[in-house]
């Protein structure tokens, strides 16, 4: 028996990193999970990695509001019903300060990761509410969340962040009477695509040294967040909303500091991109 038995999850963003990870821990738990990604490519060879009948892949663009919804409605066709609604897509900017940024590439990331939260909350809350389902949404955080965390030369991912934040708790009191829980997931630092050192732009290459310890300290599998995600979804979070959990909170900021040096001496540094 798992933790989510019977339940169905949509997740975007979800066919590799973090996404996965928790796609993959919610499958493990029992639960059908729908995957999305604007590329076909890429939703074909994840759901090559799990088990048969028990994902579904979606190709979705989530600055689409139609998208969104119809990825409810696809879901909903497939497996029956759909109980949780993960908001992880998102992107980055380049290592940029803010006069030699690429507008463009600024407002995408606004677009993806901000609006594309907004889509996914507006669709899953009208599906839920209409279905009279108790459901359960979770909002990524990051970098830029919490008060002490600047983000300069990422400017528009810190302030995509900060934003969200602020989003999931005021939805989340919007329809605290309704019994549907919205809550807020810091996946920590994960090397992801998102944070690769490839082709660094300028200033991240002057700052490689500092960037690549900084990932060698605090840098975690996105199996933390993945497990995390399953207590939020789990009947822990029954009644409840607006929670925040973050895998890269105060006490886990501190032993992964004070491990470092052994983690280093013994070579158990892990340096995967996922």
């Amino acid at each position: 028996m798992g933790l989510l038995d019977h339940k169905v999850a949509v997740i975007t963003g979800s066919t590799r990193g973090i996404g996965k990870a928790i796609a993959h821990e919610f499958v493990r738990e029992g639960a059908k999970v729908v995957i999305t990604s604007s590329s076909n490519a890429n939703v074909q060879a994840a759901l090559a990695e799990f088990p048969p009948d028990t994902v579904y892949g979606c190709v979705c663009n989530v600055v689409s509001i139609f998208d969104m919804e119809q990825l409810l409605v696809t879901a909903a066709s497939r497996f029956g019903h759909v109980d949780f609604f993960i908001n992880n897509a998102g992107i980055s900017d380049s290592f940029r300060s803010i006069t030699e940024s690429d507008p463009e590439e600024w407002g995408k990331v606004i677009d993806t990761n901000l609006k594309g939260t907004y889509n996914g909350c507006r669709a899953a809350l009208r599906y839920f509410l209409k279905a009279n389902i108790k459901g359960k949404i979770i909002n990524l955080a990051g970098s830029g969340t919490d008060r002490s965390s600047n983000t300069p030369w990422i400017s528009a991912y810190g302030a995509t962040k900060a934003a969200i934040a602020r989003f999931t708790f005021a939805v989340a009191e919007e329809y605290r009477h309704t019994g549907i829980s919205i809550m807020l997931l810091h996946p920590g630092l994960v090397r992801t695509g998102m944070v690769s050192a490839n082709n660094p732009a300028p200033e991240l290459a002057r700052q490689l040294s500092t960037f690549n310890t900084i990932l060698d300290i605090f840098a975690q599998p996105p199996s933390v967040a993945a497990r995390l995600a399953v207590q939020l979804v789990s009947d822990w979070s029954d009644s409840k909303t607006g929670i925040y959990l973050s895998a890269l909170n105060g006490r886990r900021k501190k032993w992964l500091l004070l491990t470092y040096p052994f983690r280093k001496i013994l070579k158990r540094i892990d340096r995967r991109t996922y």
